[in-house]
């Protein structure tokens, strides 16, 4: 279909059972490509079309967004991760 796709897709990512290495990221897509990313590791937006470097710049000049997307890492990826670790190890 002729139109235009946007989505975003939040990833949390890790190995370690104590969740040590976790990563979140936050990826903003435009038509299959990442435009804009948050990564908990590097700690704010990188943008990879001139777009997304404009809104990145943007973004991280906003203390309150950044605080934001930087505790998403424990309000959402550890939280649920160990819910879901505690789940599946208790049934194993």
């Amino acid at each position: 279909a002729n139109g235009y796709y946007h989505s975003r897709w939040n990833k949390c990512i890790w190995s370690s059972h104590d969740l040590s290495d976790m990563v979140f990221i936050d990826n903003y897509i435009f038509n299959k490509d990442v435009y804009i990313q948050f990564n908990s590791t590097v700690g704010e937006y990188v943008g990879y079309t001139e777009h997304g470097v404009y809104n990145a710049r943007n973004w991280n000049n906003d203390p309150n967004l950044l605080q934001q997307e930087r505790a998403e890492l424990e309000r959402y990826c550890k939280y649920n991760a160990e819910i879901d670790q505690s789940t599946i190890t208790g049934k194993s």
